[in-house]
C-alpha cells in the first residue's frame, strides 16, 4: 500500500467564500460545483462564494457546500498533477469527520457527486428535524485528561441521554445528548480539572441517541442511491474499522448519526497501518491540526493554502508506482 491517506473534514469547517479561488484557477474544481449546483436545482456554489455566513453555516447549507468544496479540492490536484505529468495519487485509505464521510465516498468511487450533494442535504433536514421538540446540546472539553472521560460520562449519564459524541484528539473531545446531561458533564469535567468546558452554540444533538429519527429517515434515503465498493478502505467514525464494500459504507452513514465519532482511533489505525502523511482534502485545517496531535511521527497537511495559486497547495509527494490506479473520480 502506499503511505499516503485522504482525509475530510465534517461541519464547522465551511466559511464564506471557499472553493471560490479555487474554481477559477481549475476548471476541474469549476465543473464540480456546476455539477452540485444542477443537482440541488439552486446556486450553491453562490452561497459558498459569497453568500451570508448565517446561511451558510445552516446545517442543510454546510453539508453539501463542503461536499462540493472537497471534492473541488481533489479534483484540482488532479489536475494540477496531471499537468506535472505525475499522474492523481492513489492513498491508502479514505476517512470522513463526521459528514466528511460522504465526501471521502465521492472520492473513493462510493458514491456520485450529485447523489452526495442531494444526500447530505437531506441528512442536514433529518438532523434538524430529529432535533425539534428534545432539548438537545453539546459541548466541547479541552485540556481533560483522557483517563477522566469514564467520570464525564458517569455524569452525564446519571442525567439524561448523553454520549462522547468526537473523541477528536487526546484531550479534546465533544460531547452530546439532553440538555441536562450535557450541563452536568460540563460541570464535572470543570471539576476534574479540564482547561476549558464550554457549551457550543448549535441547535442539535449530533452523534448522540437524540438523532434516531434522523438514522431512519437516512436508511430509507440511502436505499434509493447506488453504493459501490470503495477503490481503497474508509475508516469507521465510530472505531476507526474499515469498510471495503458498499453495503458496509452504506450502513456506516446510518449508524454514525446516532454514534460518536472517534477520529484519534481512525488516525491511529492508519497510522499502525502504515501511513506517513495525512492530506486534508477541504476547506480549512481543522483536521491537519488533529492529525499533528494524533500521529505524532507522520506528516499532516492541508491543501487548502490562502497564499497558494488558487488556494491550493500541492502536497511535496509523488504517487506510489506501486499503487492501484486512481478512480476517475
Amino acid at each position: 500500500m502506499g503511505t499516503v491517506a485522504f482525509v475530510f473534514p465534517g461541519q464547522g469547517s465551511q466559511y464564506v467564500g471557499m472553493g471560490k479561488a479555487l474554481a477559477e484557477a481549475s476548471p476541474a474544481a469549476a465543473a464540480v460545483f456546476a455539477e452540485a449546483d444542477a443537482a440541488l436545482g439552486e446556486p450553491l456554489s453562490t452561497l459558498a462564494w459569497s453568500g451570508q455566513s448565517a446561511d451558510l453555516d445552516l446545517t442543510v447549507n454546510a453539508q453539501p457546500a463542503l461536499l462540493a468544496t472537497s471534492i473541488a479540492y481533489l479534483r484540482a490536484l488532479d489536475e494540477r498533477l496531471a499537468a506535472t505529468g505525475t499522474g492523481p495519487l492513489a492513498p491508502a485509505f479514505y476517512a470522513g469527520h463526521s459528514m466528511g464521510q460522504y465526501s471521502a465516498m465521492v472520492a473513493a468511487g462510493v458514491i456520485s457527486v450529485s447523489d452526495g450533494v442531494r444526500l447530505v442535504r437531506e441528512r442536514g433536514r433529518q438532523m434538524q428535524a430529529s432535533g425539534q421538540g428534545r432539548d438537545g446540546a453539546m459541548a466541547a472539553i479541552i485540556g481533560l485528561d483522557d483517563e477522566r472521560l469514564p467520570d464525564v460520562r458517569a455524569a452525564g449519564s446519571a442525567a439524561g441521554i448523553f454520549t462522547i459524541a468526537n473523541l477528536n484528539s487526546p484531550g479534546q473531545v465533544v460531547v452530546s445528548g439532553e440538555r441536562a446531561a450535557v450541563d452536568a458533564a460540563v460541570a464535572a469535567a470543570r471539576g476534574l480539572g479540564a482547561r476549558r468546558a464550554v457549551t457550543l452554540p448549535v441547535s442539535v444533538a449530533a452523534h448522540s441517541p437524540l438523532m434516531s429519527e434522523a438514522a431512519a429517515g437516512m436508511r430509507a434515503a440511502l436505499a434509493a442511491v447506488p453504493f459501490h465498493d470503495p477503490v481503497a478502505p474508509l475508516l469507521a467514525n465510530a472505531d476507526g474499522s474499515p469498510l471495503t464494500t458498499g453495503e458496509a459504507c452504506r450502513a456506516e452513514l446510518v449508524e454514525h448519526l446516532t454514534t460518536g465519532v472517534d477520529w484519534v482511533a481512525a488516525v491511529r489505525a492508519m497510522s499502525a497501518a502504515g501511513v506517513s502523511m495525512f492530506v486534508e482534502i477541504g476547506p480549512g485545517r481543522v483536521l491537519t491540526g488533529l492529525g499533528k496531535r494524533i500521529a505524532l511521527d507522520a506528516a499532516s497537511v492541508a491543501l487548502d493554502e490562502p497564499d497558494a495559486p488558487g488556494r491550493l497547495a500541492v502536497p511535496a509527494i509523488q504517487p506510489d508506482p506501486g499503487s492501484a490506479a486512481a478512480p476517475a473520480r
